[in-house]
């Protein structure tokens, strides 16, 4: 559509005092039908069918999570600039909108108390393993360096876990998106990233082997503690290669090899690390340049090993090329 088509159909989905609500409520988060209707008191057909009216129009972003689907303000369509403008003429005094906003926190307050003991359940493992590699803290520095103080770019951090990473970077980046396929780890992650109430980030359900982006979405991908947990570790480096632009980075943080043998049963861990030339092999493959020898930090018994490969622009040519030569 045109500009003027496109703003005169977005004016007409949000020409509602129901709808200006809601498009005030998904700019402060990802909300789902049932929480939306619990905050507005309305009846879920009701909900619903505002919602679809925005998100045919591009104001909302529909993220369907198993049996839930979540609604965000839109950043990828044409109406995303004017979705944000009307969230800011919204006037925040407004009676109706203090006693929404008033009832988001209450959601949220349950959200946290549910992710909570989601991760009490997991917890144990997760400690048990960290106690066996370095601490958090010499990790995160070392990634951090990695990345660099001067990065501003779009992030996609793959099997986001608690969404440690998006917080990590979220001074520096233009917009964050977290996948994982747990639903129960997004809820840890969704809970966590709202107390920073940072609106450029969010996190979404997906598969490290197929991931709901499009080709050339971000400037840094990144895989955390992820690639041992996978069958294929080529794919999932292929595959985030695919989201990458031109000179995008991909970073791999996971373990060198060890001999652990317990961890596949008792973690459920595919993999027990990975050898150097298996992972430059598979940067090749996707069409990544490895960049500088791994960083590597020892633990006891487990060493933390860092890679990073960036998308090559050759590459990206060429299939362009190639794209352009079979239309």
């Amino acid at each position: 559509m045109h500009n003027l088509d496109t703003l005169l159909v977005g004016l007409r989905a949000a020409g509602e005092h129901s709808r200006l609500r809601i498009l005030s409520l998904c700019a402060r988060g990802e909300l789902s039908v049932s929480e939306l209707v619990q905050i507005l008191g309305q009846s879920q057909p009701r909900v619903s069918r505002h919602l679809k009216l925005m998100v045919d129009a591009g104001l909302l972003e529909r993220l369907p999570e198993g049996t839930q689907v979540y609604f965000r303000l839109s950043d990828s369509t044409p109406a995303s600039r004017i979705a944000h403008a009307l969230v800011s003429l919204i006037p925040e005094s407004d009676a109706s909108l203090n006693r929404d906003f008033s009832r988001l926190q209450q959601v949220r307050d349950t959200r946290a108390q549910k992710a909570q003991d989601y991760f009490q359940n997991v917890a144990d493992s997760w400690n048990s393993i960290r106690a066996m590699h370095v601490a958090a803290e010499q990790l995160e520095q070392t990634l951090s360096d990695i990345v660099g103080d001067d990065f501003d770019g779009d992030l996609v951090d793959i099997g986001t876990g608690t969404g440690r990473i998006l917080e990590m970077f979220a001074s520096r980046i233009n917009r964050g998106v977290g996948i994982d396929m747990s639903s129960g780890m997004l809820a840890v992650a969704r809970s966590n990233l709202e107390r920073t109430d940072m609106k450029h980030i969010h996190v979404r359900k997906g598969d490290m082997y197929q991931l709901p982006q499009d080709d050339g979405s971000f400037d840094l991908a990144i895989l955390h503690m992820v690639l041992h947990y996978s069958d294929n570790p080529g794919e999932v480096i292929q595959e985030a290669s695919r989201v990458l632009r031109p000179n995008g980075r991909l970073i791999v943080v996971d373990f060198a090899t060890h001999t652990e043998e317990y961890m596949r049963s008792d973690y459920q861990h595919h993999r027990l690390g990975f050898a150097d030339a298996e992972i430059r092999q598979s940067f090749i493959h996707a069409g990544l340049d490895a960049l500088l020898d791994p960083r590597q930090l020892i633990g006891d018994p487990l060493t933390v090993k860092f890679w990073l490969g960036q998308k090559s622009s050759k590459l990206v040519s060429l299939q362009g090329h190639r794209k352009a030569a079979t239309n």
